[in-house]
């Protein structure tokens, strides 16, 4: 079957739930794509910030098939040498002292929850506690992800969610403040919010949300499943601060293709919360997900990966900040590290399907903004052609 006939094929099988653009990927290689066709794609979407080292990286690839010929699923009923492995990297990576292992950011996120809940539970035996989330913020698809989600239009139709959740504005202490009660248990935020605009918490207010919690009693929890894994020039964006949290949630680039995510906690957290029997995952920390864990953390360190996003992002940020010069539509430059946003005074999806036409892939984070989280590889030229065609892009 040739391209199109593969786009009508999956129209009339798959669930209609994304707005898919018009071509069938079919290779990688380095920071490029190809469709089925043979066309090449300069990608600065990285599968939404997944394929950090990206594409057909032998030594990624060739881990994982080595395991596929080993052992690819054991359940959790069983130690496994690639879990145990990506957990020791994991701790080191991040900070942390214990590692769950999910298969997706959004069961990081379920995992967080729960955790959060069964410490507060246990330190007064209480089922009423409360979560203050951020509006804006996005945490995944599922109900318990959906409930800490401060976009009512992902909520609506899925109510009633898991109750007791608050919300609070990003970078606005006295409105935490505000939703703080006795019942309060966990402050639920992105390092740096990601569907909501690319907005990067301050160090004023993290360090505030931080203190704040330490004085009620209250446990912080990061979700740097889209900003982590060194997208800001950081291994996880808080560390930029040196403000730890209490758990922490992480995916995406983490298993750089293999749907793989985790949410890590503290030693008090991990004694005080979740026992045998409390939370469970059938495929989560398996063999081959562990395995590319593993591979994806020794590759960031060996490549120098954080390094050469501290190299390249304040180029990538000097190119958009000249195009926002050159062009008044484009109202604002916001973001961090490797991971930038463009808004516009008007819709971008025409923008970004005119640069899909002309060999760029793109991406947005609402109606009016242009996301660019691309592969943590990337090089200056790489930046210097998509600011080319996406300033043609602009200009017609």
């Amino acid at each position: 079957m040739n391209m199109q006939e593969y786009i009508a094929e999956a129209e009339s099988a798959l669930l209609h739930t994304y707005n898919r653009y018009q071509i069938v990927l079919d290779r990688g290689d380095g920071v490029y794509l190809y469709d089925m066709e043979g066309r090449k794609y300069l990608d600065f979407v990285a599968g939404i910030a997944v394929f950090a080292l990206g594409y057909h990286n032998k030594e990624y690839n060739d881990a994982l098939k080595n395991q596929i010929d080993k052992l690819i699923h054991t359940s959790n009923y069983y130690y496994n040498v690639p879990a145990i492995e990506a957990a020791k990297k994991m701790k080191k990576a991040s900070g942390m002292d214990r590692v769950f292992f999910t298969n997706s950011g959004a069961e990081a996120i379920e995992g967080a929850i729960k955790t959060a809940r069964k410490y507060a539970y246990l330190k007064d035996g209480s089922t009423d506690h409360e979560i203050i989330a951020l509006n804006h913020s996005f945490h995944g698809r599922t109900m318990g992800a959906l409930a800490v989600t401060g976009n009512p239009k992902y909520r609506e139709a899925f109510e009633p969610l898991i109750g007791n959740i608050r919300f609070a504005e990003m970078n606005d202490i006295e409105s935490i403040r505000s939703q703080v009660t006795d019942k309060t248990c966990a402050i639920l935020m992105e390092t740096v919010q990601g569907e909501g605009g690319l907005i990067p918490a301050t160090e004023e207010f993290l360090k505030k949300v931080r203190s704040l919690c330490d004085e009620k009693g209250i446990l912080l929890i990061l979700d740097e499943i889209q900003c982590g894994m060194g997208r800001t020039g950081y291994m996880y964006a808080w560390q930029k601060y040196g403000v730890k949290p209490d758990i922490m949630t992480s995916a995406k680039a983490l298993g750089c293709g293999v749907p793989v995510g985790a949410f890590l906690m503290t030693e008090e957290v991990g004694r005080n919360s979740l026992v045998a029997g409390d939370h469970g995952t059938t495929y989560g920390g398996n063999p081959l997900a562990c395995a590319a864990v593993e591979k994806v953390l020794d590759l960031f360190e060996r490549n120098h990966i954080i390094e050469n996003v501290r190299e390249v992002a304040p180029y990538l940020e000097a190119r958009l900040e000249e195009l926002k010069e050159k062009h008044s539509c484009i109202i604002e430059r916001r973001g961090t590290g490797l991971m930038q946003g463009l808004k516009l005074d008007r819709p971008v999806n025409e923008i970004i399907n005119k640069a899909l036409e002309k060999g760029l892939i793109l991406i947005n984070a609402g109606a009016d903004i242009i996301r660019f989280v691309p592969p943590l590889v990337i090089q200056k030229e790489h930046v210097d052609e998509m600011i080319a065609i996406l300033d043609s892009c602009i200009e017609k």
